[in-house]
């Protein structure tokens, strides 16, 4: 197995795509904060799979926190990444600091309208422009042939699809599925603030957006009441609150009141101060 390249300035990051340029390879790039579970160990061989040099980006970003949130808590832990990297056959991780990502002030944002309207948008403002402010930045540093992501963020895979399609960006943004515990619940590095007493009590979002899906999928059922008593279900099971449970258009993220074609139904929901998101394809 080939070593891991670890870099952290966009000029060593350039430099290390380029040596793999040389011999016509093509590049995946693997955006991440770090904190890696098998949901980011998925989306490197996911990258190998389509003959990509897995290039994986580790940076827990400033400006997609809002002040209350978690950022100075925020998981972080390199030798750890950099071991499971290695392991995967990643053969590059650019792993900045803020001063190589934000030099001096910074006067520019990407913003993509519309599909944050909705669901985690207004719980979390400015938290999809710092996404995709971010994740344009890397892509302009590493210019690679494709960059991957997965679907449990599914909100955020599509505002980048948009960003990357509305500005004529030479990568393809690839969708790759979530990667579950053999319980369910989806995989997040924010797992890890669970405390054993509450763990069952997290399967019951997977469990709730199932329920949403099998009663709204006949496309005759009004959509908002279903999942209004998921919701209500869900602070039963111990929820501590919901901030949302909708079904949405797969594409657009537009609320739906009933299912006509590709829908998604998603769901953020706190136990204690640890928020969690899941979705599932309708």
């Amino acid at each position: 197995m080939k070593a891991l390249t670890v870099v952290r300035t966009v000029a060593d990051l350039r430099r290390a795509i380029a040596e793999h340029r040389s011999t016509g390879r093509t590049i995946g790039m693997v955006p991440t904060m770090g904190a890696l579970h098998e949901g980011h160990i998925s989306l490197v061989k996911g990258a190998l799979e389509r003959g990509d040099v897995p290039v994986a980006s580790i940076f827990v970003n400033p400006t997609q926190f809002a002040p209350n949130e978690d950022f100075a808590a925020y998981p972080r832990d390199e030798d750890s990444d950099f071991t499971q990297l290695g392991a995967a056959g990643c053969r590059i991780a650019y792993a900045p600091g803020v001063e190589e990502m934000y030099p001096g002030p910074q006067l520019t944002t990407v913003t993509v309208a519309s599909l944050t309207d909705h669901l985690c948008g207004p719980f979390r403002p400015g938290h999809f422009q710092g996404v995709a402010t971010v994740v344009c930045k890397l892509l302009m540093m590493a210019v690679p042939d494709r960059g991957y992501f997965g679907e449990k963020d599914y909100q955020q895979l599509q505002v980048l699809k948009r960003m990357a399609r509305d500005l004529n960006m030479p990568v393809q943004i690839v969708g790759m599925p979530t990667i579950r515990e053999p319980d369910g619940l989806a995989m997040s590095s924010r797992n890890r603030y669970l405390a054993p007493a509450v763990r069952k009590t997290a399967l019951a979002l997977y469990q709730q957006l199932n329920a949403i899906a099998d009663a709204v999928r006949d496309g005759r059922t009004a959509c908002p009441p279903v999942a209004e008593r998921a919701a209500q279900a869900l602070l039963k099971s111990g929820f501590d609150k919901v901030d949302y449970l909708a079904v949405v258009d797969a594409e657009s993220l537009a609320p739906l009141d009933k299912v006509s074609g590709a829908a998604r139904v998603a769901g953020a929901a706190w136990l204690g101060r640890t928020r969690l998101i899941d979705n599932i394809a309708v």
